[in-house]
């Protein structure tokens, strides 16, 4: 008896101590996720600042948006293409890292890109494209040259409307959506001029010409969320193709696209201009439709619609546009001053800063389209009525763009 009892204690000694040792294993192991955090000072830049609190919230790039499994997708390289930037401006290599574990963990060893079907046609799958110029330049790793090419070959196979327009998706036949240009664009302009010599510069233009032509609102001058040349989807305008709705968000879209695509379009070449022309064109439509407060609304021309609300992402998208556009000079140095107002608007009304410094910027518009199913039919009420998110990567992307070109 005597001896089952000191077995008995010996056994429980055991299961205490393993347990103790479990439990502070796990409180060392939080210890060190707290302490692998980046410190983020109170005094940072807003564009440090943003970028360390998206290292904070989302260790791997992948995970951005909240994403379960990795995948190439435009959330992402839209977010990284703002590291990149802001990498090039401080040579600080953690935000160059940061981009490279996202490209490598997305691209296996033959240069093959994970759960990448070409037949879909997905024209938001050319855009993380452009985050490998700079990475192969850099390493001289093949597999990002075998994908640059790869995301050329569907741009050359991608289906096109009757007058020469990308389709936004296979599942979207005969439709351009205005996002679509800052989807392929940048990429494809680069590329031209990369590797090319610039022969696809006028079908380069030619896709800003045709959203010009056929997206653009004769009252207000903005630019409606999609076009269908067959008008036969049901969110089409029977006269017009286009879809009810202008979006602040495909503004800020519009003009990221102009902006990116005049990054490496020659100055020499004929539709440089023109390009230039309708960033000046929607810049001055885009300050028009500016709410009271400098910012402007889900649905940008109808401030009074009932469930309408200022919203963040596309705000800081045309901010971006603005900033940039003055920088690198095609537009007058008087939209900086309006940028800079725009901006102190910005952090007084959407942005937040906790204990650690980091950032929450709310009110981003959930994502939004049209047709598919359910059917979006994409009136202003859907817009109006869409769910809002804190930090979804547009808004905080386009801030760390717009803080990185007004240096704050």
């Amino acid at each position: 008896m005597f001896l089952k009892s000191v077995f008995i204690k010996i056994n429980f000694s055991k299961t205490a101590l393993g347990l103790f040792l479990f439990i502070s294993s796990l409180s060392l192991a939080q210890n060190k996720d707290n302490a692998e955090k980046n410190a983020i000072p109170a005094h940072a830049k807003w564009s440090e600042k943003t970028a360390l609190t998206i290292l904070n919230k989302y260790p791997k790039a992948w995970q951005i948006d909240g994403t379960e499994k990795p995948k190439w997708d435009y959330k992402m390289s839209l977010t990284l293409s703002a590291f990149e930037k802001l990498y090039q401006q401080t040579k600080d290599k953690k935000y160059l890292n940061y981009i490279k574990e996202y490209a490598d963990e997305l691209i296996d060893s033959n240069g093959n890109i994970l759960k990448y079907d070409i037949n879909e046609y997905n024209i938001d799958y050319v855009n993380p494209g452009k985050l490998l110029f700079n990475l192969y330049e850099i390493t001289k790793d093949k597999r990002y040259q075998t994908v640059i090419e790869q995301l050329r070959k569907q741009i050359a196979s991608q289906p096109r409307t009757p007058s020469g327009g990308f389709w936004h998706k296979q599942i979207y036949p005969n439709q351009m959506w205005i996002d679509g240009l800052y989807m392929a664009e940048p990429f494809y302009t680069q590329y031209t001029v990369t590797y090319e010599n610039g022969k696809s510069l006028d079908d380069i233009a030619k896709q800003f010409e045709l959203a010009h032509d056929h997206l653009k609102d004769s009252k207000t001058g903005l630019l409606y969320h999609a076009w269908d040349e067959s008008k036969e989807i049901g969110w089409a305008n029977r006269e017009t193709g286009t879809s009810p709705t202008i979006w602040s968000r495909g503004i800020g879209w519009y003009m990221m696209a102009l902006v990116e695509t005049l990054d490496y379009f020659p100055k020499n070449h004929p539709k440089q201009k023109e390009l230039i022309g309708f960033l000046n064109e929607i810049a001055q439509n885009a300050v028009k439709a500016q709410s009271s407060s400098g910012l402007w609304y889900q649905v940008t021309d109808k401030p009074e619609l009932q469930g309408n609300f200022l919203e963040s992402s596309g705000s800081a998208m045309i901010i971006y546009g603005l900033a940039k556009g003055v920088n690198k000079g095609y537009l007058p140095s008087s939209y900086k001053k309006t940028a800079q107002k725009s901006f102190d608007a910005f952090i007084k009304e959407f942005v937040k800063t906790n204990e650690n410094n980091e950032i929450t910027i709310s009110n981003v518009s959930s994502n939004v389209g049209l047709g598919g199913k359910p059917f979006r039919d994409g009136t202003n009420e859907y817009y109006a009525k869409s769910k809002t998110k804190d930090n979804s990567s547009p808004a905080l992307a386009a801030f760390l763009l717009s803080a990185i070109e007004l240096k704050k």
